[in-house]
């Protein structure tokens, strides 16, 4: 029998609003409300709402039998709470039946760990605490932005108690090895290492209306068809992981996905060659084949499977690197509108609008992107970054200005 390990990625980014030159200084709101919640809206009505209602029912009909896993970043939980509540209310509703895990991540969906460790773990720190006030959980498998691992980000977040983490499949770092099993951080054996099966998700999540490609197209019956074919005898996990959003929305509720999923999920129940389980359930309950040996960071972004779809040019580096180095200054900050604009000034996805590829990564990139231009989204986030740091500036001067005059007053 095989465990197919369902995972999705609930991720919403707060869109900037258009931010001139000359709006620096002179404004300190940065995001279009307006885009934001318009786009939730659509997004919680043709994918979330609909979705958990499938998975709701056959996670009742047929009691316990099927498991499923989320991450939701702090970002979306946000937007849910402004725009669509009753979002919230569904995941909550997914949680009291038992059969789904909701899994840690960065409250900001941001890329911290690569530049500044402390930043990171209260982000992961706040993000847990968020998952356990609303759903009752408190995570115990983690699944960094955009499935960035590497063997040290593993060792790090074994220190922080999680027993799992969740990454990609990638060719480079399988070698002769397969994502059908589960495996140990190099540094620390202790975290087990979940592995994506990319071929296998990303038939739903980027092929599944593709006219061209030569399995479209994908019936349920197929689908199980090429899972048998694709994990290897000796396989002993599925892991399909996806964005949550491929469902109803990145692919269109027109091309018939939300009733493939009902069907996939009613052919894999039915059929007794496998069964589904959480992250947790498979780190408890499966012994790790080997070590994975991961000494440069990889995601599930683009061909390459790197991190040069947030950090691949100057501009992003640039950027990148502004932003960070604010970090000392943070520190010292305790105006709440501005700690809150940092937290979303983080999202990766503002450094993955700048991205400058061409071909089939850059088409998913305009895609995603609310701008006309690489560039366009370069100037737009370093204009807000601009009057950010001025406001920054201004608080902290404020706050040694009050505490020098009580120290005379002393």
């Amino acid at each position: 029998m095989k465990t197919i390990c369902l995972q999705f990625q609930v991720h919403q980014p707060l869109r900037l609003r258009s931010f001139r030159f000359f709006d620096i200084g002179n404004s300190d709101y940065y995001y279009d409300d307006h885009a934001n919640e318009t786009i939730l809206k659509k997004v919680a009505a043709n994918c979330y709402l609909p979705a958990n209602k499938i998975i709701l029912g056959l996670i009742k009909k047929y009691k316990g039998k099927f498991k499923v896993s989320f991450s939701i970043s702090g970002v979306a939980i946000d937007q849910f709470r402004l725009y669509s509540p009753e979002v919230i209310r569904s995941f909550q509703e997914l949680a009291k039946t038992g059969c789904v895990e909701f899994l840690a991540e960065t409250y900001s969906h941001s890329l911290a760990v690569l530049k500044n460790k402390s930043e990171f773990k209260k982000q992961v720190e706040t993000h847990t605490n968020k998952i356990n006030s609303l759903f009752g959980q408190k995570p115990k498998v983690f699944r960094n932005t955009e499935l960035i691992y590497s063997d040290e980000i593993g060792a790090t977040v074994s220190k922080m108690g999680f027993n799992g983490i969740l990454t990609e499949g990638a060719s480079h770092i399988l070698g002769w090895k397969s994502s059908g099993h589960l495996y140990v951080n190099a540094i620390n054996p202790r975290l087990k290492v979940l592995l994506r099966n990319f071929q296998l998700s990303d038939d739903i999540a980027f092929r599944f209306s593709d006219k061209n490609w030569k399995e479209w197209p994908l019936t349920a019956k197929k689908y199980i068809s090429r899972i048998k074919q694709i994990s290897n005898n000796n396989d002993e996990l599925v892991n399909l992981f996806m964005d949550y959003e491929t469902f109803g929305e990145h692919q269109s509720r027109a091309t018939g996905i939300l009733q493939f999923l009902q069907l996939f999920l009613l052919s894999v129940l039915n059929n007794s060659q496998f069964n589904f389980l959480t992250p947790s359930e498979i780190v408890e309950n499966y012994q790790p084949v080997s070590y994975i040996n991961v000494p440069q960071p990889i995601s599930w972004a683009d061909a390459e499977r790197d991190l040069s779809a947030w950090l691949g040019n100057e501009l992003q580096i640039e950027a990148y690197n502004k932003l960070y180095g604010l970090s000392k200054k943070i520190e010292n900050c305790t105006d709440q509108d501005l700690l809150t604009d940092w937290e979303y000034l983080q999202v990766s996805d503002h450094f993955y609008y700048m991205s400058t590829k061409f071909f089939t990564d850059g088409a998913v990139h305009s895609y995603f992107s609310p701008y006309e231009t690489p560039y366009d989204a370069f100037i737009n986030y370093m204009n807000v970054l601009n009057d950010f740091t001025i406001r920054l500036n201004k608080s902290i001067m404020t706050k040694q200005k009050k505490r020098f005059g009580e120290m005379e007053i002393n």
